[in-house]
């Protein structure tokens, strides 16, 4: 990590890599949410961002199957936060 709370996980122009071909949900918005302690870009917990590069394509999907339920419970938490990945590029 280069700065407390910010990971260096992918970015979304390289999301796939040669042994994977399943993409890095990052975004580059890197900051962790104490309360929920998910990334407030990607809704990873730190856990999961860290051993992302480690992880196999069964797991990397089993991590992409609970964001759509965490970015409808991280709305809910934070109702003026962006709805979408491309409004928090904006």
């Amino acid at each position: 990590m280069s700065a407390p709370g910010r990971s260096q996980a992918p970015t979304p122009a390289a999301q796939g890599s040669a042994a994977s071909g399943v993409p890095s949900p990052c975004i580059n918005v890197c900051r962790m949410d104490p309360g929920s302690g998910w990334c407030e870009g990607c809704q990873r917990t730190l856990d999961e961002i860290v051993a992302w590069s480690g992880l196999g394509d069964e797991d990397k999907r089993a991590v992409w199957q609970a964001l759509p339920a965490r970015r409808e419970a991280w709305q809910r938490l934070h109702p003026h936060a962006p709805a979408s990945a491309d409004d928090r590029r904006r």
